[in-house]
């Protein structure tokens, strides 16, 4: 088979739920691409933060293995970039041949940039040495005092206010740099690589929907707060979940009344809208080309957004899917077959740096990569009989530091919490999260089961930082001894 083009657009913080059948969000173009292609309906990122989450998908392995835990571009990074000879896809493809172009947000290394890796860089934001942190001093203008809480912000006395929406109609906060200017030059780009005679993969990110959210007004217009329900888990009180959730909903978030969680949903819907037109505009961009059939498009995110579910916004410590769950379409008119389809196996942001490979000709190790190709799924839904049934989690913190590693099937979800009490969900009775059955005897043996797979995992991807046995830090309920013996899942 001819090796395709490969255009990757992803988006920034948007979670897999606007884009599955029957939301309200509006995605045609997701939706039309959906129609030409596959959905893969339980695509997950490996931590729910944008460096560790993008280092995985362009390394095609987890933070313990590429080196990237939290936020490389502030003070409490925890690296500032990859580990020393990783490898990413870019560099794979550059090597066997392809043109590359990148486009929009990097956010994987502070001290490399995409041109570093074999990409041709265009309109680049996040880029080689971002900062990400107000400079020293800068709390010198912010009062003791919070004031007046303003529409779509969280007051924070000594902070200054924290704006999770601009609830004025058509308030894009998209100047020189911003998406509309990364669309431009990746659209500007591809005839270029369209006539370069070999075969392109072009990068295309986004920074939307990611917060503050907000869209160009004809976006905004499209949903009426007051008809939004807010989410089914809005009402979890979070009682028998970890205290830092609790006190985010209750110190930040309960301030916004329910007509404002609307609100900023409706807003979050808008942005993902706008996301939608860019990636129609790069479709027929691409159409305009001649090579739509022999390009491999792939749209998919980052990591997700809570957007009010059990009370929450944005990301982070709290393990609940909708951070963790993002949108994965791939069309390819001469190499998906059956198109329509949709993938229910448990794919991770892990699996595509192997898949570009595959599909490229690229020759690899399977060792040398945390994930496994999805290419198998354009032939057939059910995949390779030996497809990993458990998805995992490597989370660090933030800008503050956390230790916590989950687990999941389809049926139940274990999440290892080195700061409190640990969680255990059944998602076929419960899947929105509601009600922890951590101490649920009956699961016990689930529990038991989850903890092993967890050990498994760790060990194959050498999770270094959850296995120390001092006694008050090994606190998981079994130790990696359980999995003594096991064969790594992956």
């Amino acid at each position: 088979m001819t090796r395709p083009n490969i255009l990757v657009v992803m988006s920034d913080q948007q979670q897999a739920d606007v884009v599955l059948a029957g939301h309200p969000c509006r995605t045609p173009h997701a939706d039309r691409m959906a129609a030409q292609g596959v959905r893969f309906t339980h695509c997950f990122t490996p931590t729910a933060h944008c460096c560790p989450s993008r280092a995985s998908f362009h390394t095609g392995l987890m933070p313990s293995r590429h080196g990237v835990h939290n936020n490389i571009a502030t003070p409490t990074a925890l690296s500032t970039g990859l580990a020393h000879g990783v490898v990413t896809f870019g560099s794979r493809l550059r090597s066997a041949g392809y043109e590359l172009a990148f486009a929009g947000k990097w956010h994987v290394d502070n001290h490399h940039g995409p041109a570093d890796h074999g990409w041709r860089e265009l309109v680049v934001t996040a880029g080689r040495g971002a900062a990400m942190h107000p400079p020293d001093g800068h709390y010198r203008q912010v009062g003791p005092d919070a004031g007046p809480r303003a529409p779509g912000t969280i007051a924070r006395p000594g902070w200054g206010p924290f704006r999770l929406f601009d609830p004025s109609e058509d308030a894009t906060h998209d100047g020189p740099g911003g998406d509309e200017a990364v669309v431009r030059s990746a659209i500007d780009a591809l005839p270029g690589l369209a006539s370069s005679g070999k075969p392109w993969c072009m990068f295309v990110g986004t920074f939307a929907p990611h917060d503050p959210f907000s869209a160009p007004g004809r976006f905004v217009r499209m949903y009426d707060p007051e008809r939004i329900e807010l989410p089914a888990s809005y009402g979890d009180d979070l009682a028998d979940k970890p205290r830092i959730y609790q006190r985010l909903r209750r110190q930040v978030w309960d301030q916004l009344p329910p007509g404002e969680v609307r609100q900023a949903i409706a807003r979050y819907w808008a942005a993902c809208t706008w996301v939608d037109d860019m990636l129609g505009r790069l479709l027929a961009a691409l159409e305009a080309t001649g090579q739509a059939d022999h390009t491999l498009v792939l749209f998919l995110s980052d990591h997700g957004d809570y957007a009010g579910a059990h009370g929450l916004f944005l990301k982070g410590v709290a393990a609940f899917r909708e951070a963790y769950h993002v949108p994965c379409i791939a069309r390819w008119p001469k190499g998906i077959a059956h198109p329509g389809r949709q993938v229910d196996a448990i794919v991770s942001l892990a699996d595509f740096a192997p898949t570009f490979c595959e599909v490229a000709g690229v020759a690899t190790d399977p060792a040398e990569f945390s994930g496994r190709s999805i290419a198998p799924f354009f032939a057939a839904s059910d995949g390779p009989a030996d497809w990993p049934t458990h998805m995992h989690t490597q989370f660090n913190g933030v800008e503050l530091y956390y230790t916590q590693r989950a687990v999941w099937n389809h049926s139940h979800k274990y999440v290892h919490n080195g700061f409190d009490y640990d969680e255990l969900y059944d998602l076929q009775r419960d899947p929105g999260e509601m009600v922890n059955r951590i101490d649920d005897p009956s699961l016990d043996e689930v529990k038991r089961e989850l903890v092993r797979e967890l050990w498994r995992f760790a060990i194959a991807q050498g999770d270094r930082r959850v296995m120390n046995p001092y006694g008050s830090v090994a606190l998981a309920p079994w130790g990696p001894g359980l999995a003594a013996g096991q064969s790594p899942p992956r």
